[in-house]
């Protein structure tokens, strides 16, 4: 093995570790959601913002009842802030992406690890619950770090080699978020506020724990990127048109030419909408039909994420050269098609395994394939645009997903989702049709 290809495979797992990281940092809140709302109402009471969003969302739970309108109620919650993450996601990342095309992808991973860092320095100090929302608000503009480490691995392999990368960026993704809940359940109870009572004036709050560890977590992805992660996009292949780094994301993906790589984009949107839909009633649908308490819950995503990280960690790698992205990504959609009946329809936990079991191993196919397509038909010197756009179309269906899922689930029936969302992924196996990546050389 040449020197080149070992510095390039050393890059390429830094890459992994990098996403890795910033998932479980980003994760670890997610078990705090109930305590959260809860904390913050009780804290400002009914007229404040939190209560008035809680009010609100209580009228939104209005069509369930008993416990299923507590879970419902802390749903939507964790659904508002995270759709109010990906929103900022949605406009921001292609804007990282193009940047990282003009001036590098180093420095702007440095900045965004960095911003991130600070996010978490900001959730530390969140005593009032505005301040929790300006913590979330620059976490979601921050979160240009995976578009760009995507770019990175773009940097560093080429032609079916792209797609193992790609693989080996959703397994970081999908470890990190089994990880980050683990270990934010562990520090929810973690309460600085008693042994730093001098800091509660300032902010301290029961979760600054988990803030913390998040910030180490973060901190530490930082400084392995300062230290070790060299810069992978040479001066003769950067970009210099400015009119692409805008915070319009639609007016970015206009300015994608290729039709192969717009209907990808487009069918990637489409494939994450109804999985979104799905993924975030899935805990409504376990509790009230199979009567599942918040351990079986948690067992139920470990296993749907080290499913994911598996299949896309091996057997991404192994299918990639014998099929090519297009069809593994046709494969992929096919796949999750069974399993939104399956689980949709499930009365038993051995039925409801069977469905998961089909959706992850489709999603696990369908990621990093579209990922890889979407660069593999990218020009070298828009190769952080590209995938800024890609990343910012899939945060914007991290955005609505949940809304139309609860929508659905609530307002018509606990199989909507699911059954509906299996017929509208024909659209994307429609637009995938024909879809390739060019001859390698």
């Amino acid at each position: 093995m040449t020197d080149s290809s070992n510095a390039s495979r050393k890059t390429l797992w830094l890459a992994c570790s990098i996403v890795f990281l910033d998932m479980i940092g980003f994760s670890v809140l997610f078990p705090l959601f109930p305590k959260l709302l809860e904390h913050y109402v009780s804290n400002e009471g009914p007229d404040s913002l939190v209560g008035q969003l809680a009010n609100w969302l209580s009228g939104l739970a209005s069509g369930a009842d008993g416990k299923m309108k507590a879970v419902a109620l802390h749903a939507f919650f964790g659904g508002i802030l995270g759709s109010l993450y990906s929103l900022l996601q949605f406009l921001f990342a292609p804007f990282w992406g193009s940047l990282s095309d003009a001036r590098g992808r180093r420095p702007v991973l440095l900045l965004t690890l960095f911003g991130t860092a600070l996010s978490y320095v900001i959730w530390f100090f969140a005593g009032p619950f505005w301040v929790l929302i300006v913590a979330r608000l620059l976490g979601g503009i921050m979160a240009g770090n995976i578009s760009t480490a995507t770019a990175v691995v773009a940097d560093v392999t080429n032609g079916p080699e792209r797609a193992k990368g790609m693989g080996m960026i959703g397994a970081g993704i999908g470890l990190g978020f089994v990880l980050g809940p683990a270990l934010g359940g562990l520090t929810a109870n973690w309460d600085l506020t008693s042994s730093l009572p001098g800091l509660v004036p300032f902010g301290l709050n029961p979760f600054s724990g988990c803030a913390l560890l998040a910030f180490g977590i973060s901190l530490l992805n930082f400084i392995v990127a300062l230290r070790s992660l060299p810069e992978t996009l040479p001066l003769e292949r950067r970009g210099t048109d400015a009119r692409t780094r805008t915070l319009q994301p639609f007016k970015a993906l206009k300015s994608i030419d290729d039709p192969k790589l717009r209907r990808t984009n487009m069918a990637y949107f489409s494939y994450l909408l109804a999985f979104a839909a799905m993924e975030f009633t899935l805990a409504f649908l376990t509790t009230s039909r199979l009567d599942f308490d918040p351990m079986d819950n948690a067992y139920m995503f470990v296993f749907v994420g080290l499913t994911i990280a598996l299949v896309q960690g091996g057997l991404v790698r192994r299918l990639s050269p014998l099929l090519g992205e297009g069809k593994l990504g046709r494969l992929g959609v096919m796949l999750t098609v069974p399993g939104f009946v399956i689980v949709g329809l499930a009365h038993s936990t051995g039925q409801l395994y069977l469905g998961l079991g089909f959706l992850s191993l489709g999603s696990a196919l369908v990621m990093p394939s579209l990922s890889a397509l979407v660069s593999r038909l990218s020009p070298a010197a828009s190769q952080g645009l590209s995938l800024g756009v890609f990343r910012s179309l899939g945060s914007a269906a991290r955005a609505a997903g949940p809304i139309i899922g609860g929508g659905l689930f609530f307002s018509w029936a606990s199989e909507a989702p699911y059954l509906l969302g299996a017929a509208f992924l024909l659209i994307p196996l429609v637009l995938l049709q024909g879809v390739s990546a060019p001859d390698a050389n």
